[in-house]
């Protein structure tokens, strides 16, 4: 008599696969859908909470082993999908926006540390994982995202809002696209409060999982009116491992702490000097400032960026290096740092939902 495998001992068999950032089996957590049985052929599929996970191949293969190992099972399909969930925050009495489930605010201590090629490479990485993603570029004073990304346009409306400009698939919106090149921005607080506030709320921004903010340097106005004006998922410290910029980010932390925005990771950009022709590797600026850092201030480390030729040329070129050189260390670099805030955001969606659920505290868990 041929023993075929119910619906049941299927969930059953997949309660030992264990996502490794909620740290809870597939099947508690929901992520196993449309779970098919036909003459010993199983299917199901399961949706992450993100498309840029980086042990999704890990997952799947483990759960098509466990499947297997059932008795009567013939066949294991394992469709992958995902569902990124949005960080709620209701506490803070901010309005979600409108087409967006995740703002990520970028930011910097000081500037010249490269936040700007950081939030325009985490972006189109995301992207190109299989999110829907959009950057906000929040340097009035000097908005580098249209130069990074070859675009030199005019915002248009649809007669209500603003209509973002779009680039490599991401969702687009800076100020110099109503400046001139050579235009200088000198306003005071009301008035960058307001162009915030018209920046995120009177913008169609559609259907995002993700919009990155390219926040200003230091810890001034703008991110004072970004942490009012709507909910923000998390912010990602940008330093290099020299003492000075390192003493600023973590300046930097505390503001982004004592706004309520959590810090989700950080990065050390040029991190070291990489040698294009011979590979010859150089700590021009020190090494291991960053990671010493976020361990200090318990904020996750996402990654090293190098110093590496290619990033500025594509940069200045309006090609940013994740799309002419993905498969170098830089590139890898970037899709690890795009991995980890991912995994953060993901971290954070859930401990929200279980913090409403009264089963957890929210501050109280990193």
């Amino acid at each position: 008599m041929t023993v075929t495998p119910d619906h049941a001992a299927v969930l059953d068999a997949l309660k030992v696969v264990v996502d490794p950032d909620l740290r809870r089996d597939i099947v508690s957590l929901g992520f196993v859908k449309d779970v098919t049985i036909d003459s010993g052929r199983v299917s199901f599929t399961i949706e992450l909470t993100t498309p840029a996970c980086p042990v999704k191949d890990q997952l799947r293969d483990q759960a098509a082993a466990a499947v297997r190992a059932l008795p009567g099972v013939v066949d294991v399909t394992v469709q992958m999908a995902a569902n990124v969930r949005s960080v709620s925050m209701p506490e803070t009495g901010r309005t979600p926006l409108p087409g967006v489930k995740n703002v990520i605010a970028v930011g910097a201590g000081k500037g010249g540390v490269g936040k700007t090629t950081v939030s325009v490479n985490l972006a189109l990485t995301l992207a190109k994982c299989g999110s829907r993603v959009g950057i906000l570029d929040g340097d009035m004073y000097g908005p580098n995202v249209p130069i990074m990304l070859g675009l030199s346009t005019q915002l248009e409306t649809d007669g209500k809002q603003i209509v973002p400009a779009e680039k490599f698939g991401i969702q687009v919106v800076s100020m110099g696209f109503l400046t001139k090149d050579d235009a200088a921005v000198m306003w005071r607080g009301p008035m960058l409060h307001g162009a915030v506030q018209q920046f995120f709320r009177d913008v169609a921004w559609k259907d995002l999982d993700y919009l990155i903010v390219d926040m200003p340097p230091g810890t001034g106005d703008v991110a004072l009116s970004l942490s009012q004006t709507v909910p923000v998922a998390g912010a990602i410290l940008v330093t290099t491992p020299q003492q000075v910029s390192l003493a600023d980010t973590k300046r930097a932390i505390r503001m982004y702490q004592k706004l309520n925005i959590q810090p989700i990771g950080l990065v050390e950009n040029m991190s070291y000097y990489a040698c294009t022709n011979c590979h010859y590797e150089a700590d021009i600026f020190g090494h291991g400032g960053g990671e010493a850092l976020a361990a200090e201030m318990e904020v996750p480390f996402l990654g090293r960026v190098p110093m590496y030729q290619p990033i500025r040329e594509g940069s200045d070129a309006g090609v940013p290096l994740i799309n002419s050189e993905p498969d170098s260390p830089a590139g890898r670099a970037f899709l690890a740092v795009a991995e980890g805030a991912a995994a953060q955001i993901s971290i954070a969606a859930h401990r929200a939902v279980e913090a409403n659920k009264g089963k957890i505290p929210l501050m109280q868990v990193r």
